[in-house]
C-alpha cells in the first residue's frame, strides 16, 4: 500500500483528499494540532499521525527523520488573507511568505531522500491566485506565484527521480474562503464555489497517473 504524507490534513481541501485516498493508501496525517490529527487518524481506515508545526525546523526534523521511505507528499498546509499593500505589515509578509513558501520547500528538501527512494510524487496545492494577481492579494499571490516557481523549478532538478504536480483550485467552499469573502464584505455562498471533494478528485487524478505520465499543472475552477 502506498504511503502519503498530507499536510493541512485536519480540516478543508486537506481532509476531503483523506478521505478521497483513504481506501487504498496508507495516510500520514500532517498537522500541529495533535488531538485534532489524533482524531483524524482514528476515523481512517490506515493512517498514522505526522504532528509538527512547519515553521518550527526542529519539530519538522524531528518528524521527517522517522520516514525513511514516502510514494507521495501533498503539500497542502497554507494561510490565506486579502489585504491593500498600504495595509499590509512587515510581519504579514514574513508569515505568509514563511508559511506559505519556505515552510513547504523545506519540508520537501527534508523529505526528498524517502520520495527518492520509491520515485514518489510531490503535489503542490496551490491556487488560482498563482497564475493571477489583483487588488488586494499581493502578499497571498506572491507566496502563491513563488510556490508555482519552487514547484516548476524541483520538478526539472527531480525530473526522472519524483514527479513534481502543480494543483490551481480555484475558489473552494473552505472556512478560509469564507472569512475571505467576509473580509470583502461581500455575501457567501457556497454554492458559487469548488467543493473540496472536487479538488480531491483532481489530487487524485494526479497521484494515480501511471508511472511515465506526470500532469505537471492542474487548473479546477468552478464550473
Amino acid at each position: 500500500m502506498r504511503k502519503i504524507l498530507i499536510t493541512g490534513a485536519t480540516r478543508g481541501i486537506g481532509k476531503a483528499i483523506c478521505a478521497e485516498l483513504a481506501a487504498d493508501t496508507h495516510i500520514l496525517v500532517g498537522g500541529r494540532n495533535a488531538e485534532a490529527v489524533a482524531n483524524l487518524v482514528a476515523q481512517l481506515p490506515c493512517a498514522s499521525p505526522f504532528v509538527a508545526d512547519l515553521l518550527s525546523e526542529d519539530e519538522v526534523t524531528k518528524a521527517c527523520a522517522e520516514i525513511s521511505e514516502l510514494d507521495g507528499l501533498v503539500l497542502n498546509a497554507g494561510i490565506g488573507f486579502a489585504k491593500t499593500v498600504a495595509d499590509t505589515t512587515r510581519a504579514e509578509w514574513t508569515e505568509m511568505l514563511l508559511t506559505n513558501v519556505v515552510a513547504q520547500a523545506d519540508l520537501t528538501r527534508q523529505l526528498l531522500p524517502a520520495l527518492r527512494a520509491t520515485r514518489g510524487q510531490v503535489v503542490a496545492i496551490n491556487s488560482g491566485a498563482g497564475f493571477n494577481a489583483g487588488p488586494g492579494w499581493a502578499a497571498y499571490s506572491a507566496s502563491k506565484f513563488a510556490f508555482r516557481a519552487f514547484t516548476d523549478s524541483l520538478r526539472e532538478e527531480e525530473r526522472g527521480k519524483i514527479r513534481v504536480s502543480s494543483v490551481h483550485p480555484g475558489r473552494v467552499d473552505t472556512d478560509m474562503q469564507i472569512a475571505l469573502q467576509e473580509s470583502f464584505g461581500r455575501a457567501y455562498n457556497p454554492a458559487d464555489h469548488l467543493r473540496p471533494e472536487s479538488v480531491a478528485k483532481a489530487v487524485r487524478a494526479v497521484l494515480d497517473a501511471t508511472p511515465e505520465a506526470c500532469l505537471e499543472t492542474v487548473s479546477v475552477r468552478p464550473a
